[in-house]
């Protein structure tokens, strides 16, 4: 598959925009339905294989123009019902076709602090864009307006322009609250309570804050940059960040309501606990959670060997368990730590992969092979205790299970080894136990997860939750959603208070 040149997109917009702008009538439907779809500029898959830079490199402004020209600007708008923190698409999307980032970027950030996070690896595909009139008169989802890349778009150019600036703080109120984690959902309700002039405290376990944002999603997907470049805008807000602080060992929570006197405390600490099969051979040496691979590589950028000491497992045939964009950032990130062939397997097909078409299509692009409808049936080991193979076993598709996609079925008989010395499982994460089984009387549920109402309450006074932490492992967007009505809900409480 060919990669066109950036510039070569580029100018093929420029040159389709002078021809619609030579028209004398005012663009109609039919005429927006024949723009074609703006193809993302990538890095060539030879090359970023074997290196950590972005892969894709985001559109030019004639693309970006032309791209937002195949919007209808339908009146129902059904795209915000299919954002979780309903942003004003159609409104940012008319300026960018208009040539005012500006004005795209001001509208988009009354409602998202991370712009140029969710346009890079939010699902929109599932979300914003899957109930684009543009798709269905289509009929294609596929061609639905590329919503996600016009919010990275209208981002960047904030960035690279300088224009950024932290949004404006009210007067200061005298409250304070505590957000434990500083993912996507605490730094969504550090911003937005901060913004009414309350004090506001992140804790964060790790040396670096940023959450999943840093350790868990690669730099060849996520620039580190971008993160860091929010996380100050918080700081400019005057949000105080603490690092190396374990809620339920450092303190526990109701030391932080009732000794160290916080109004409110939202709890994002995520889901970092991570799940394994409990098959033979998994304490095997050559064995890891993706978790724990990518916080190696990511969060302590094992893949700097120039600059960074992390310790890391050299490996040249590498399986990855799982369907997940988990498994697929750990394939994609193995090829790049040196392996020479990385098999990931799934024990459904393509079409119940739960990993976004783009992922599956990049990690493909970069050599990934692909075994499906085959899960792990034991890890075997040689005489030191290191993996040397993994025994497969084949399987069928049954009926649907719970989650409405057919389950899979073992063929009897059918085992077979593939020989690999490193097997990394991505089969999931839950919440870690340590806040419930250091708070009294938090209800929780079967999966370890926080009960709340749909405004984030807990079961306890003035605490609040949100993100995987109540979700389980789910989007960086889902997880700004429930940051936002969180943060609805402690401002009114604290409005409230005498």
């Amino acid at each position: 598959m060919t990669h066109p040149s950036p510039e070569s997109l580029e100018r093929e917009a420029r040159e389709r925009l002078a021809e619609l702008a030579a028209r004398t009538e005012p663009l109609k439907t039919k005429d927006r339905l024949r723009i074609p779809p703006q193809p993302m500029p990538e890095q060539p898959p030879e090359e970023r294989r074997r290196n950590i830079h972005e892969v894709a490199l985001g559109y030019g402004p004639a693309q970006a123009r032309l791209e937002a020209m195949r919007c209808l600007q339908c009146k129902n708008a059904p795209c915000v019902q299919g954002c979780p923190v309903r942003l004003d698409i159609p409104a940012f999307v008319r300026a960018i076709a208009d040539g005012r980032p500006d004005e795209a970027i001001a509208i988009i950030k009354r409602n998202s602090i991370l712009p140029a996070i969710c346009g890079r690896v939010c699902p929109q595909e599932t979300q914003c864009q899957a109930p684009c009139t543009v798709g269905r008169s289509l009929k294609n989802v596929a061609a639905a307006v590329s919503i996600g890349r016009l919010e990275r778009y209208a981002a960047d150019w904030e960035r690279e322009s300088g224009r950024g600036s932290p949004p404006p703080v009210k007067p200061e109120t005298g409250r304070k609250v505590a957000a434990i984690g500083s993912g996507p959902a605490s730094i969504t309700v550090a911003a937005d309570v901060r913004r009414e002039g309350h004090a506001v405290t992140m804790l964060e376990a790790f040396h670096k804050p940023g959450g999943v944002l840093v350790y868990g999603i690669p730099e060849f997907r996520l620039p580190k940059r971008i993160v860091e470049q929010e996380i100050e805008t918080l700081r400019a807000m005057g949000v105080v960040i603490r690092t190396n602080f374990v809620v339920g060992r450092t303190r526990t929570l109701p030391d932080l309501l009732e000794k160290d006197g916080y109004d409110a405390v939202f709890i994002g600490a995520g889901a970092g606990l991570p799940k394994f099969m409990n098959i033979e051979g998994e304490n095997l040496v050559g064995v890891f959670s993706a978790n724990e691979y990518l916080t190696r590589a990511n969060l302590m950028r094992a893949y700097d060997r120039a600059r960074a000491r992390t310790p890391m497992y050299p490996s040249r045939q590498v399986a990855v368990l799982g369907g997940g964009n988990v498994a697929m950032d750990a394939a994609r990130m193995a090829l790049r730590l040196g392996a020479e062939e990385v098999h990931l397997i799934y024990r459904r097909t393509e079409t119940e992969m739960p990993a976004r078409a783009e992922e599956v299509a990049h990690a493909k692009e970069e050599g990934v092979q692909f075994h499906l409808l085959q899960n792990a049936k034991r890890i075997l080991g040689d005489e030191e205790g290191r993996v040397r193979a993994i025994e497969l076993l084949r399987y069928e598709l049954g009926e649907p299970d719970a989650s409405g996609r057919r389950r899979p079925v073992e063929i009897p008989g059918s085992e077979f080894v593939m020989e690999v010395d490193t097997v990394i499982v991505a089969i999931g994460n839950e919440p870690h136990p340590l806040i419930r089984q250091t708070t009294p009387g938090l209800r929780t549920t079967r999966r370890g997860t926080i009960e709340t109402d749909p405004d984030g309450r807990t079961s306890l006074e003035r605490v609040f939750a949100g993100g995987d932490i109540v979700q389980g492992a789910a989007t960086v967007i889902l997880a700004m959603g429930d940051g936002r009505r969180a943060a609805a809900a402690i401002n009114a409480m604290l409005a409230a208070l005498p």
